[in-house]
């Protein structure tokens, strides 16, 4: 990679920045990657979600429903059925983080090698 592929404004920084601290927060990633994996329900999100707490859950799900990453239906049936799905933005996340696991499993092998 060239020294110009680093050459980022003020402006650009701090959209990186942001952009990594929201994939980075605690159980986001883990969040979305259980919606990849076809998590719907709260209770799906929780079994796939590995030692969180349901308030936490609640909360980060509320988090990334509000950065458009995933979307709440609300079915006004007795009682309520609440669901939740990735947007677009949520898929396009998940699959820019894709080559992160690639690039941490090979750092993984050659420091094992």
């Amino acid at each position: 990679m060239s020294e110009s592929t680093f050459a980022l404004d003020e402006e650009e920084c701090r959209r990186f920045q942001i952009s990594v601290e929201l994939a980075g927060r605690k159980w986001s990633a883990a969040i979305l990657m259980a919606g990849a994996r076809g998590a719907r329900r709260f209770s799906e999100y929780r079994s796939l979600v590995d030692g969180i707490s349901d308030r936490l859950l609640a909360a980060r799900l509320k988090e990334l429903e509000q950065e458009g990453l995933i979307e709440r239906d609300v079915q006004p049936t007795t009682p309520v059925s609440i669901s939740y799905n990735l947007t677009p933005s949520g898929r396009q996340l998940i699959s820019l983080l894709h080559p992160l696991v690639t690039w941490s499993r090979t750092r993984q092998s050659a420091q094992v090698s």
